[in-house]
Formats: structure tokens, C-alpha cells, sequence
């Protein structure tokens, strides 16, 4: 899907069709066809390689810069599944050409949806760099948000891993710790590519590509803050999950070793009667064999050795 979107002072985004094309326009492209790809490359010069850098789910966040046209391309947090709660990233790539700005990305994504939908304030399709900045900054938030919400879904899960050890809580924390390795590897990557911009704009031989204003230089300071803090807290949360998984398997090995050693105990007491009564039971002469209260005897001989072995175990903490 292609849209072409531009900002007007007092109308706010407006969306424009192929022949209203206009400097400062917004060409975004979600899980674009061949031809709406070969549509923008055209309408924009940008590079072939700059326009299909996104369509691999597994392209790493980089930034590259050819003939005056600028690929950033990061990994933004998705959530693929809802109800199961899976978080994963998908790549998306901005592109800063002379005139326009191109963003592709094979998925809709919170972070395009914010500005879309006009709710990210001070937005402006034809500030180009700011524009690039707030991208940024916006999938750091987001980022974090989704961090949060692992935090409070991981603490939720453990106090039902407390009440009762189920497969399908500990199968959520692995879910919780493989979205977290997404997120640990993205949010490095593309603190990387943030500081990677922050250098050529420091550039001078640069002006001519990217123009930093001087407003923009603390959203791009912001930005590196927001991607160190979601670094340190993905990572003490992979500790604090790699940390729960360790001492929740070592509960089970725990409480499958109290179960087979009370098994064991049970089968000791119950193996006392048993041997006993195949003892007397024996077509041989036993004691009391002909005495009249032989069996009683026995019996109560069979239930004093029980209790004995029984006070014993009991006292071993076998039971």
C-alpha cells in the first residue's frame, strides 16, 4: 500500500495522489507491490537498493548514504500475536532524499501509526531530519512501552508459577525471554545507527545531505538517552527472566524428587504386610502356626513393624 502525504501549515497532513507530487511529500509504503516500489523509485531517484532494503525480515538496522540520499534503516517492536503476547521486530527503513522522505516496512507498525494518524505533535512531513529523529525517537518509546508491559506479564506469570507449576506458564516466560532477545539485539543495533546520524550530522562536508537544526539536536540527544535506558532495562529484565527460569526448573527437579522419594517411602510401608504375611503364609510350621489366636497375633505383630517403620521414615523426613 503506498500513501503520499504531505503537512500544510493550518490543514494539518494532507493525502496526495501521484499527480500532485510536491517537495516535502511523505511516501510511505506498507507491504508494497513491484509496482508501487517502482513507482517511488522513480518519483523520488532514491537508489533500487535504499528501496528494497526493508522487504528482508532479516536486514539489520545500518545506515548508509549514496549520492546524496540517506538509508536508516532500524527494527521496530511488533506484536505479531495479541493474545499469545509474542514480541518480535521487523525492519524499517527510512530514506532522505533531496526533496521527499520514503519510509518502507512490510507490516503496520505503532510507529508510523502515530504519525498517521497525526498524533505526534510538531510534525512536518518537509523537516526531513526532524522528521527522522521523531521516527527514532517514537520506536524508542515504544520500545519501552513493550518493556513494561514484559515486566508486568513476566511478574504475573511467576505468581502463578507459585500457586501451581503449569507447562503452559512456564511456555510464556521462553515466549517472554525470545521477544527480549529480539529486543536486546534491535535496541543495540539501532542505538548504533543513532549515533551513527548524530556523527554525520556533526559533519560539515554533510550539511548538503542532512541539516541539523539546532532544536534538533536535544530530540537526538533524547533519543540516545531513551535507546540506553530500553538497553539497560531489556537487559536486566533477560537477567531477571534467565534468572526465574533457573530457580523455577530447579522447584520442579525439587518437587519431583519429593514425590519420588514419598513414592519410595510408601512403597517401603506397604512391602512390610506383604513380606509378613508370605512368611506365615508358607505351607511350612511357623510360630503359632496351631495356636487359636495365632492370626491375631500377626496381625498385631504385622502392625507394630508397620508403625515402627513408619515412625522411623516419618522421623527421616521421608515422608
Amino acid at each position: 500500500m503506498l500513501t503520499i502525504t504531505k503537512t500544510f501549515e493550518n490543514r494539518g497532513l494532507i493525502e496526495l495522489d501521484l499527480n500532485n507530487i510536491e517537495p516535502g511529500c511523505w511516501f510511505n509504503l506498507i507491504k508494497p507491490t513491484a509496482e508501487e516500489l517502482l513507482i517511488v523509485e522513480k518519483a523520488t531517484q532514491a537508489p533500487h537498493d535504499f528501496i528494497q532494503a526493508a522487504l528482508d525480515p532479516e536486514e539489520s538496522s545500518r545506515l548508509d548514504v549514496e549520492d546524496n540520499h540517506i538509508l536508516t534503516l532500524i527494527n521496530v517492536p511488533v506484536n505479531k500475536d495479541a493474545l499469545s503476547r509474542a514480541y518480535d521486530t521487523i525492519p524499517l527503513a527510512i530514506i532522505n532524499t533531496p526533496d521527499y522522505i520514503v519510509t518502507v516496512c512490510q507490516e503496520e507498525n505503532q510507529v508510523l501509526n502515530n504519525f498517521r494518524a497525526s498524533r505526534y505533535k510538531y510534525f512536518t512531513t518537509f523537516q526531513r531530519t526532524r522528521f527522522l529523529f521523531q521516527i527514532l525517537y517514537i520506536s524508542a518509546m515504544l520500545f519501552l512501552k513493550d518493556l513494561r508491559q514484559i515486566t508486568e506479564n513476566s511478574d504475573r506469570i511467576e505468581q502463578n508459577l507459585r500457586k501451581s507449576m503449569k507447562n503452559k506458564e512456564l511456555f510464556q516466560l521462553l515466549d517472554l525471554q525470545k521477544g527480549l532477545t529480539y529486543y536486546s539485539v534491535s535496541l543495540r543495533s539501532n542505538r548504533v545507527v543513532a549515533e551513527r546520524v548524530l556523527r554525520l550530522c556533526s559533519n560539515a562536508h554533510n550539511e548538503q545531505i542532512i541539516k541539523l537544526r539546532e532544536e534538533d539536536e536535544d530530540l537526538l540527544d533524547d533519543v540516545l538517552v531513551e535507546y540506553r535506558q530500553a538497553i539497560e532495562i531489556a537487559q536486566l529484565q533477560t537477567d531477571v527472566l534467565a534468572g526465574m527460569m533457573d530457580a523455577f526448573a530447579s522447584v520442579i527437579a525439587n518437587n519431583l524428587n519429593i514425590v519420588m522419594k514419598f513414592l519410595a517411602s510408601v512403597t517401603i510401608v506397604m512391602a512390610i504386610p506383604s513380606l509378613i504375611s508370605g512368611l506365615f503364609g508358607m505351607n511350612v510350621p511357623v510360630p503359632w502356626g496351631t495356636h487359636p489366636m495365632g492370626f491375631y497375633f500377626i496381625g498385631l505383630f504385622t502392625v507394630v513393624v508397620t508403625t515402627i517403620a513408619i515412625i522411623f521414615l516419618w522421623k527421616k523426613k521421608l515422608f
